[in-house]
């Protein structure tokens, strides 16, 4: 059956990024967590998926140009649109605001899978273009280094898989890990690429659901290539089957929960 991988944390139920959304995936039973990386202004990985922090925190601004403690003052989880856990406080008219959620590193995302009580997946995507260029994969290895996971025996072991929709960017984080997977993220079919091939040292497509809607044999195509299949971003019923009859090895969805339910039902 396929890795459910919670993209962004339990990101339907909690806001993106944020500590607790991905407490959240561990505890709904993610096999693996999905986190994007930016580097700020003095060189600290964050777990940020926009170029800039409007939609996600209470600021305003671009990633890079912040200091790490500038970004430490704005909240991170007050934007999202959370409902109450229980009924009785939707009653409440003045009920408490959630706490002030702050910016996610990307070693405060490390040591959360180094210590939890499973194993639990990494995959990590640097985001391209940026001011930073190349420097972004040197401190994401860098980083998986000093927690030991920069250098698995072999791809199979790896606790951490890294992916970028940028051929460049995935080259480099090959020069500089070989033995951590990779995956090319895809919004369309490769033009030079149709038959399924990757390039040297990727062994897994990630294409968007909408790619395999338009496109349902290029699942075919990779896995006839001898790769693997890693599909985002699938939340309704409806495209997470055909995510499962595509033969998808990883699925990423936003309600890993749900899927993790509906999966156990088909085995």
């Amino acid at each position: 059956m396929p890795v459910v991988v919670a993209h962004r944390g339990s990101s339907h139920a909690v806001a993106e990024h944020t500590l607790a959304a991905y407490e959240q995936a561990i505890g709904d039973g993610a096999d693996a967590l999905e986190c994007d990386v930016r580097l700020t202004r003095d060189g600290h990985l964050v777990c940020v998926h926009d170029r800039r922090v409007e939609r996600t925190s209470n600021g305003r601004g671009v990633v890079s140009e912040f200091a790490l403690d500038e970004l430490g003052d704005l909240d991170f989880g007050r934007w999202h649109d959370q409902l109450p856990s229980s009924a009785d406080a939707l009653v409440d008219p003045e009920p408490p605001p959630p706490p002030p959620a702050a910016v996610l590193t990307l070693p405060q995302l490390l040591e959360l899978i180094v210590d939890a009580s499973r194993p639990v997946q990494l995959y990590v995507e640097t985001k391209h273009p940026n001011r930073y260029a190349g420097l972004v994969e040197q401190e994401l290895v860098a980083a998986l280094r000093r927690f030991g996971l920069a250098d698995p025996l072999d791809p199979a072991s790896s606790a951490v898989t890294l992916m970028s929709f940028a051929p460049m960017g995935v080259r480099r984080m090959r020069l500089l890990a070989p033995a951590v997977p990779k995956v090319l993220l895809l919004n369309q079919v490769p033009k030079i690429r149709r038959d399924g091939s990757l390039p040297p040292g990727v062994g897994i497509a990630g294409p968007g659901i909408h790619v395999l809607r338009a496109h349902p044999e290029y699942a075919r195509r990779v896995h006839e290539a001898g790769h693997r299949l890693y599909a985002w971003t699938i939340d309704k019923p409806a495209d997470l089957d055909l995510a499962l009859a595509l033969g998808s090895d990883m699925i990423a969805t936003n309600r890993p929960r749900e899927v993790l339910s509906r999966v156990s039902q088909r085995r």
